[in-house]
């Protein structure tokens, strides 16, 4: 099960009642967390999330709505008794400028791992039995946007393995993959499995204008989590030059890219109620929701 809050909502600056836009995916015990903006540690906690899980940290770009959080981030960290290392990533350049912030966290009781993500292609890593996928934003700056895929294994059959003989104990190795030997016969995990389950994917974009490759980058996305800072057209042309999208934008990605459900956030200050455009939105793309702080959902 794949467990995804979005743990603010808001662009720019933070809000009384909305925290800066920053997303957690946690999966296997182990979590993610998608930019830091100010008083990032306080809406996690507020959510009830388990800060100490956390592993990962991929940063979108370094405007300080989306990195300003960080050193606060770090010394919560080391406050709840975290020892193993944070893995950071972000765009290349990244490992100077978080350098530059460890003035004012010198000490940490974890190590820190830098890495630096291309910003002229789409590159891919590994976590937690996910790949991660960054693909460079439109944005002024550098910047990046992830996608997280999960290749899930397909379903055992306990009657397939009851039917070839096969005891109980090699069930677990065969369902991971492993084939086993058992009295000179080769077991393989098709033998006793049905059909594969598609995978679990989620995307996330903010800070960007429209362009056609977000289309193909979100394919297939059971979650697409992608900014709208304004909920009017009138504002599109105006978004595009400081390289942002309005909610149709956002909608008409999520339709052309087959993905299942759309939340949108990154709202700008100015926009005090982005549930009046919840109607029209979902006229381009009927499974949009107009995100609120602590926005959840699990995937299986």
């Amino acid at each position: 099960m794949v467990d995804v809050t979005l743990i603010g909502t808001g662009g720019m600056l933070p809000l009384p009642d909305r925290w800066l836009t920053s997303m957690w995916l946690e999966y296997n015990g182990k979590a993610c967390l998608v930019d830091c903006g100010e008083g990032t540690q306080i809406a996690i906690n507020k959510h009830g999330i388990k800060l100490s899980h956390l592993d990962t940290l991929l940063i979108t770009h370094v405007h300080a709505d989306h990195i300003s959080g960080l050193a606060g981030l770090l010394l919560s960290l080391g406050n709840c008794g975290k020892t193993d290392v944070l893995k950071i990533y972000g765009h290349t350049g990244i490992k100077d400028i978080i350098r530059h912030l460890f003035c004012i966290c010198p000490v940490l009781p974890f190590p820190l791992e830098i890495n630096e993500l291309p910003v002229d292609r789409i590159s891919e890593f590994s976590w937690n039995e996910m790949t991660i996928s960054s693909m460079p934003m439109k944005h002024g700056v550098d910047c990046l946007g992830y996608s997280f895929v999960l290749n899930r294994k397909p379903v055992f059959n306990p009657q397939k393995a009851k039917s070839l003989g096969i005891d109980v104990k090699y069930w677990k190795e065969l369902h991971s993959g492993k084939s086993v030997t058992i009295d000179g016969r080769e077991y393989t995990q098709e033998m006793v499995t049905d059909e594969q389950r598609k995978p679990i994917k989620v995307t996330y974009m903010t800070d960007s204008r429209y362009f056609d490759e977000m289309i193909d980058f979100a394919g297939n996305s059971d979650l697409l989590i992608s900014e709208g800072m304004y909920g009017d057209d009138e504002y599109k042309e105006k978004m595009a030059e400081k390289g942002h999208m309005v909610f149709s934008q956002s909608a008409e990605i999520a339709e052309k890219s087959g993905s299942g459900i759309l939340w949108l956030t990154h709202y700008s200050p100015a926009l005090v109620n982005p549930d009046e455009y919840a109607d029209s939105v979902k006229k381009i793309f009927v499974n949009t929701v107009i995100s609120k702080d602590g926005e959840k959902i699990s995937l299986k």
